[in-house]
């Protein structure tokens, strides 16, 4: 959870320079909320005939164009930033949406929320919450939250979507046969009943704070996948449109702005978006299968091979995150891949000591920048997560000066 933060722009006023704008640029990090986000920027500045470009960047510098205003999403950089720290972007978003004169959607926005590692309700987003109530956009039941249903002529199945999840992480994850075996002793129907979708949460509840190597925070990062709210959007519930969000903006950004913008998204674009998640989230998953993990002061550390998952450096966000939420007793989790000269790393908790709430937060994306330019690389991100990014230097020199940092 976040705190509320005065870094964020007061809505009237964002949608007063957005009302006088000729044309509007949106860059929104490379990140679930960030992208919902722009989405619902964008899709209000549609609405009231404005023109806008709108792209996803890891590291976003908004520029300025002639006569117009650019609005960068998930930093606080620029005099528009919308910044994605203190409150999700996405509840922001939605707020100014909404002192444009347009009535966002708020089942995006509830998505934004959930990629941003909180809840529907918490950290500001108790309006779109009821509007979602209100419309009967949402109902909150028993089970997991995937993108599908998992009936048997859907693709992916229920084993595969379970399999290819990074709201939690389990025995099974990056494995849909394994994933096909732990379900197959519930004998789940087509059309599951309450009884049946307790029994499948009940499953991955356990199955997530299950093993040695499961941390304490575990028990409480699940909470994202069980309970979800059903929803009538392109994807079967909130969290599974957030975990969809999340990969595509890291794995497949142009097909991410388009199913953003879309407010019936046709299956063409449901297809590509759920191919990229399976994508995405089954190589984060067998990433982290095979990592090497190391624990220091401060941070704990996963050495993977990406490519040998059969996936790219835009799982190392994801693997991060995993790591921090079921794998690490530390506040900062880091994944690295060496062959590919690149690292992730995120924070919890405002990146302080764990149990030392005095603690100076760290900003990750300054450590990042300052790791980088040791080793003549580059680093960039926010407060709570970072990255680096070498070419001929050493990799794991930028590790340690980061480490130095936290």
């Amino acid at each position: 959870m976040t705190e509320a933060t005065s870094a964020t722009p007061a809505p009237d006023a964002l949608a007063g320079v957005l009302a006088d704008a000729p044309f509007v640029r949106l860059v929104a990090t490379d990140d679930g909320d960030a992208l919902a986000a722009a989405g619902l920027l964008a899709r209000a500045l549609r609405a009231t005939g404005t023109p806008f470009q709108a792209r996803v960047d890891p590291d976003p510098v908004p520029n300025d164009v002639d006569d117009g205003v650019a609005v960068a999403v998930g930093v606080d950089r620029g005099p528009h930033a919308i910044p994605g720290t203190g409150r999700p972007a996405s509840t922001a978003a939605f707020a100014v949406a909404r002192a444009l004169g347009v009535e966002p959607d708020p089942v995006v926005a509830l998505a934004g929320v959930v990629a941003a590692g909180s809840i529907p309700g918490a950290d500001g987003s108790g309006d779109a919450l009821d509007a979602a109530e209100r419309a009967d956009r949402v109902e909150r039941r028993p089970g997991v939250a995937l993108p599908v249903s998992g009936t048997v002529d859907e693709e992916p199945s229920r084993a595969e979507a379970l399999a290819a999840s990074t709201l939690a992480r389990t025995r099974y994850s990056g494995d849909p046969e394994a994933a096909r075996e732990a379900l197959a002793p519930l004998e789940l129907p087509t059309d599951p009943d309450a009884d049946d979708r307790r029994r499948f949460a009940s499953l991955v509840a356990v199955d997530a704070v299950d093993g040695d190597d499961a941390s304490e925070r575990a028990a409480s990062a699940v909470e994202r996948a069980l309970r979800p709210y059903a929803t009538d959007g392109p994807f079967e519930t909130v969290g599974g449109y957030a975990d969809v969000f999340d990969a595509l903006a890291r794995e497949a950004p142009g097909t991410g702005v388009a199913l953003a913008l879309a407010s019936d998204p046709d299956p063409s674009l449901r297809t590509a978006a759920l191919d990229a998640w399976r994508r995405h989230g089954l190589a984060a998953h067998r990433a982290l299968d095979a990592a090497t993990v190391g624990r220091y002061d401060g941070c704990v550390v996963a050495r993977v091979d990406t490519a040998a998952a059969d996936g790219s450096p835009a799982v190392l966000p994801t693997v991060a995150r995993l790591v921090r939420d079921f794998r690490s007793p530390e506040p900062v989790a880091v994944a690295l891949d060496e062959s590919a000269g690149r690292l992730a790393a995120v924070a919890t908790g405002g990146g302080r000591a764990v149990g030392d709430a005095a603690a100076e937060p760290i900003n990750l994306g300054d450590a990042c920048r300052t790791a980088a330019g040791e080793v003549g690389g580059d680093g960039w991100g926010t407060p709570m997560r970072g990255h680096v990014s070498v070419d001929d230097a050493d990799i794991t020199a930028a590790l340690a000066a980061l480490r130095e940092a936290i």
